[in-house]
């Protein structure tokens, strides 16, 4: 294999290897606990000589049960597989959750997907993975019938932050209350967002603060307010202020993510930028004059500007997709 491969449903049989080592999980954000099973799944892969690949759903299986309930991912899709691809993995297979797939035994995934079509001589899973109809394959199931299908099997215990175990809800959970520096020690890395720049109303330029404006997922529950963060634009990264919110002293319109980049003159619009959140710097709220609110926003430049000198460097390790 050459590059990071992505495997999908339709892939023909002669395009995937065979003898994979993986790592199976959800994988939204690609936490720590997560990092820990792709860990595991490498160190098995080099021990065996083997690809290591991750197993992994797409859409979430929560959007499948629950589709009119609101979901904040961490990660979509393509942020999810770049993430992936940054770890060290030879590529990841990502198996369509319908209904179909629902309706799948455990014991019929793993003789069918894992062990027919895949052809895995290692299994790597965290200690709370659940798959298969009504969640019936567990770790326990896996272990238990690894003898008689000649495979390997690791299970990784959580990893603790504080007095519970890391996890995807739990950074939400952080992220809705702007604790970043939490989100970023669960996840391992910054938590970070891609966008394409539209157009906005201009506002920023006629106060000195032109900024790049990028449309986050309606769903996305990030607390709004002010933010110290790296933009990443191709290879390069540069550090910016960004609010994150409805814009009260003007609008009050649809959440909108405007990013400030220090020091930066060039024309944005229509490229794509990555953005990762390094720290919080104070809730979004209203101002009674353009004035107070360019004084504000001088300060907070000032602060974010302190922040990112404290954390030089700082950016979610992001591979290429083959």
């Amino acid at each position: 294999m050459t590059g990071f491969a992505v495997i999908r449903d339709d892939t023909p049989a002669s395009a995937i290897p065979k003898g994979a080592v993986v790592a199976m999980g959800n994988f939204d954000g690609v936490h720590l606990g997560h990092r820990a099973v792709i860990g595991a799944c490498l160190e098995m892969a080099r021990v065996k000589r083997a690809p290591a690949l991750a197993v992994t759903f797409e859409p979430h299986p929560r959007k499948f049960f629950s589709p009119d309930t609101p979901q904040f991912r961490l990660t979509d899709e393509p942020a999810k597989l770049r993430l992936l691809a940054g770890t060290g993995l030879d590529g990841a297979v990502v198996l369509r959750f319908d209904a179909a797939r629902a309706a799948t035994t455990a014991h019929d995934f793993i003789h069918g997907e894992l062990i027919g079509r895949l052809g895995v001589q290692g299994i790597a899973v965290g200690y709370d993975f659940h798959f298969g109809k009504g969640r019936g394959g567990s770790p326990a199931m896996l272990v238990g019938e690894a003898p008689a299908l000649g495979i390997e099997v690791d299970v990784q215990p959580h990893i603790d932050f504080g007095d519970h175990p890391v996890s995807s809800s739990a950074i939400r959970r952080a992220l809705e209350e702007g604790h970043i520096a939490a989100a970023t020690e669960m996840l391992g890395a910054p938590w970070f967002v891609t966008g394409e720049v539209i157009h906005g109303e201009k506002r920023g330029r006629e106060l000195g603060y032109p900024t790049a404006n990028i449309r986050l997922d309606a769903q996305c529950g990030l607390k709004h307010g002010i933010y110290a963060v790296r933009v990443g634009r191709g290879a390069r990264h540069y550090d910016a202020v960004a609010n994150f919110g409805r814009r009260p002293t003007f609008d009050n319109g649809a959440p909108l993510l405007e990013i400030f980049l220090f020091d930066f003159s060039e024309q944005l619009y229509g490229e794509t930028l990555d953005v990762a959140f390094i720290a919080f710097i104070r809730d979004e709220e209203k101002f009674e004059s353009i004035e107070s609110l360019v004084r504000q926003m001088d300060d907070d430049s000032a602060r974010a500007r302190a922040a990112l000198a404290a954390d030089r460097g700082a950016f979610p390790k992001l591979g290429d997709i083959a």
